[in-house]
């Protein structure tokens, strides 16, 4: 395996980053990861502003990227769906799933991975770090989902519901993402942590940064307020049943004291 200086390579740990319409910013994000970590992988979802084919001529020159461009828009969970299949049948059981806006920070990708190779059954979730400039909304919104996120878990760990920068195992998000039709669009980060708590898989928490990006400096972002807070709404009262479902075996989780 032919690696950048300094990028640490492995056959059981990628880097997964879905892709759509970020514009430049996709590829400053694909070269950092590349700097730090072998291989990365890339799913262009249905992007229509030509970085599937700049990101496809860049694979052309890095023998450790692959890029997988979707014909159509279909979601950030489809497309990581997408990747964790083709991941299971190379052989790998582990994946660091980052944005593709350059919000995430590439640098403490050896960090996370080493995290998950000293406990492979854990999920490494980021915690993140705002800086002083970070919007309010964003800051104070999802203090609401991380409350609903660990009432649903019974309080089993999740430090931050929303941040995508994680290391999942995969063959436990297969199962359950293969299991049901939801977790495919931006209820897939969130959905996730709570179904793999469920399943028995304790999360370990890492601070991290988080970057907030102006449009002038690239920043793109495709939250529309009223559409996915309508689709937040609808996947807490799933889970919420889903929850009510499962108290008497994760109370006895927690009961047992597992994972403190």
């Amino acid at each position: 395996m032919s690696c950048p200086p300094g990028a640490t390579p492995s056959r059981t740990h990628l880097v997964l980053i879905p892709s759509y319409n970020t514009g430049p910013k996709v590829l400053e994000t694909v070269q950092e990861a590349l700097h730090h970590w072998a291989p990365v992988w890339v799913v262009v979802d249905g992007s229509t502003d030509g970085t599937g084919a700049q990101l496809q001529a860049l694979a052309a020159q890095e023998p450790d990227l692959k890029v997988m461009v979707l014909a159509q828009n279909q979601g950030k969970g489809a497309a990581v769906l997408h990747g964790l299949a083709l991941a299971e049948a190379a052989g790998y059981t582990h994946v660091l799933t980052m944005d593709s806006d350059g919000q995430h920070p590439a640098q403490l990708i050896p960090a996370f991975m080493q995290a998950s190779g000293d406990d492979v059954c854990r999920m490494v979730l980021g915690k993140p770090v705002f800086a002083a400039d970070a919007p309010a909304l964003r800051v104070q919104g999802r203090k609401v989902s991380n409350a609903w996120a660990n009432l649903e878990t019974l309080w089993m760990g999740i430090g931050d519901s929303l941040y995508g920068f994680r290391v999942y195992p995969v063959s436990p998000l297969l199962k359950i993402m293969r299991g049901q039709r939801w977790m495919r669009r931006f209820d897939f980060d969130i959905e996730a942590a709570v179904r793999l708590c469920w399943a028995g898989v304790w999360p370990l928490n890492i601070d991290a940064p988080v970057k907030y990006l102006r449009p002038e400096e690239g920043g793109v972002s495709h939250f529309n307020y009223l559409r996915d807070n309508a689709l937040l709404t609808w996947m807490h009262t799933r889970l919420m049943l889903g929850f009510a479902l499962r108290l008497p075996l994760l109370l006895v989780r927690r009961l047992g004291g597992r994972r403190r």
